[in-house]
C-alpha cells in the first residue's frame, strides 16, 4: 500500500512539473528522466526493507552475467565473422538479385540483404537500414518496408545461439521453424503496412 502511495505521489510530481513547464515539455521526456532512478531506488529500498544484503546480491548477479558473457563469447565471434564473410563475399548482392527476380514487385529487392542480415546481426542490419535510408530516403517505399521489417523481426540465429548456447541446449525442436515463420510473417507485414501507408 505504501508503494502505491509513493507511486501516486511520484505521478503527482510529474504532472505538476509538466503543467509548470506550460505543456511544452512532453510527458515522455519527464517520465524518462525520472523512471530509471525511481526503479533503481525502489529495488534497493525494497531489498533494504527485506533486510537483504543488496550489494552481495548485486555482486552475485554481476558475476553470473560475466560468466554467461564468457561462455557465449565464441558464439558471438563466430556470428560476427559469418556476417562479415556474407557481406564481403558478395553473397548478399547475389541473393538480392535472385530474390528480386523471383519476388518481382511483391518484396523490394533492395531490402532482401537487410532481411537476410537481420537474422544474424542487429548492428549489421542497422548499417544496411541506414544505407537504404541514404539511397532511397526514409519516406520511400523501400525505406518504409525496411523500417517496419526491422521492428517486426528478430535476430533469429543470434538469439537462438546465445540463449540456447548459454544453457547448453542442443536440440531446439521446432524453435527454428517457428521463428522463421514469424520472420516471414514480419516480412509480409512490412510490405502490407508500407502499402497501406500509400507510398
Amino acid at each position: 500500500m505504501k508503494g502505491l502511495v509513493n507511486l501516486c505521489e511520484f505521478w503527482h510530481t510529474v504532472t505538476v512539473v509538466y503543467v509548470r513547464v506550460g505543456g511544452e515539455m512532453r510527458i515522455l521526456v519527464v517520465l524518462s528522466t525520472f523512471l530509471i532512478p525511481v526503479i533503481i531506488f525502489y529495488i534497493v529500498g525494497y531489498g533494504l526493507l527485506q533486510k537483504s544484503n543488496v550489494f552481495d546480491s548485486f555482486a552475485r548477479g554481476a558475476k553470473g552475467g560475466l560468466e554467461t558473457a564468457v561462455q557465449i563469447l565464441p558464439t558471438l565471434v563466430g556470428l560476427m565473422v559469418a556476417v562479415g564473410i556474407l557481406r564481403a563475399s558478395g553473397f548478399l548482392d547475389l541473393a538480392s538479385h535472385v530474390f528480386g527476380r523471383v519476388m518481382g514487385d511483391v518484396f523490394p529487392a533492395e531490402v532482401v540483404p537487410l532481411s537476410i542480415v537481420r537474422l544474424f546481426s542487429a548492428s549489421a542490419a542497422t548499417g544496411l537500414l541506414l544505407d537504404i535510408f541514404k539511397q532511397f530516403g526514409t519516406d520511400s517505399y523501400q525505406g518504409l518496408v525496411a523500417a517496419i521489417l526491422m521492428s517486426s523481426t528478430e535476430t533469429l540465429v543470434y538469439c537462438m545461439s546465445i540463449y540456447f548456447g548459454s544453457v547448453h541446449i542442443k536440440k531446439t525442436r521446432y524453435t527454428m521453424a517457428g521463428a522463421l515463420l514469424a520472420t516471414l510473417s514480419g516480412m509480409a507485414a512490412s510490405v502490407v503496412m508500407a502499402n497501406l501507408m500509400g507510398i
